[in-house]
């Protein structure tokens, strides 16, 4: 419990959590809309909590532009990248989801009638930059597992035994790092079978996925997220 109002306090927990839950009863809401002789109401009424939990993350997110900024000016033009290609990778998301902001934030206005624009064009391209950041994530991951591979294979041939004790937390280093890329990796795919559901009809299988597996594929992503983040801060707690 105590974790759980941890992650209440800060903004990205809480809207982690949101996220869990929103996706979570997506799912619930997919399979009993599925089941013959289930309970389509308590379906329906769960299919409208998830929808309202994800308008109230849309809404939240009109104040995401300023820390995105920051985020990227900080990371500048990865001058303590060691790779090149991870460089690259990491600027143009950076990029894609600058752009991401203002987009959807247009979208949402369109919705709510503040502006008179063409709601569908925008949420069209806000979701396309979406599934472009996903990509890059992925890529990018993908690539930081390569390269941790390398240098674990490096560390191997490492005999030296005055360098033993650091090799071995330098090993350590390693692996916990690449546990993460590849969680990472299968949070970015787990959405972006989502995001390409949600692309126009016709591309690949856009609007072909039941609700329960979009519920699916959004709680194992949302998981491993809180599950990241609880590794996270409880690296960081003080001893």
């Amino acid at each position: 419990m105590d974790a759980v109002a941890n992650a209440l306090e800060s903004y990205r927990g809480r809207d982690r959590l949101v996220r869990t839950v929103c996706y979570s009863s997506r799912l619930l809401g997919g399979l009993l809309l599925a089941q013959e002789g289930g309970c389509p109401e308590l379906g329906r009424r769960l299919l409208l909590i998830a929808q309202e939990l994800s308008n109230c993350r849309a809404t939240l997110r009109l104040f995401d532009d300023l820390s995105m900024f920051l985020y990227s000016r900080g990371y500048g033009l990865g001058g303590t990248e060691e790779d090149m290609i991870v460089r690259l990778l990491f600027i143009t998301g950076n990029l894609v989801d600058q752009l991401y902001y203002p987009c959807e934030h247009l979208a949402w206005a369109a919705d709510y009638k503040i502006l008179s624009i063409n709601a569908e064009k925008w949420w069209t391209l806000s979701n396309t930059l979406w599934t472009l950041s996903l990509a890059l994530g992925a890529l990018r991951s993908f690539r930081v597992v390569q390269l941790l591979k390398k240098k674990l294979k490096g560390s191997q041939n490492n005999v030296h035994l005055r360098m033993g004790e650091a090799n071995c937390v330098s090993r350590q280093a390693y692996q916990t790092r690449m546990r993460a890329e590849i969680l990472n990796i299968i949070t970015c795919l787990a959405d972006l079978t989502n995001a390409i559901h949600w692309m126009p009809p016709g591309f690949l299988w856009a609007g072909k996925f039941p609700e329960w597996l979009v519920g699916l594929m959004g709680t194992v992503s949302s998981v491993i997220s809180l599950y990241q983040m609880s590794c996270g801060s409880c690296s960081t707690k003080d001893p």
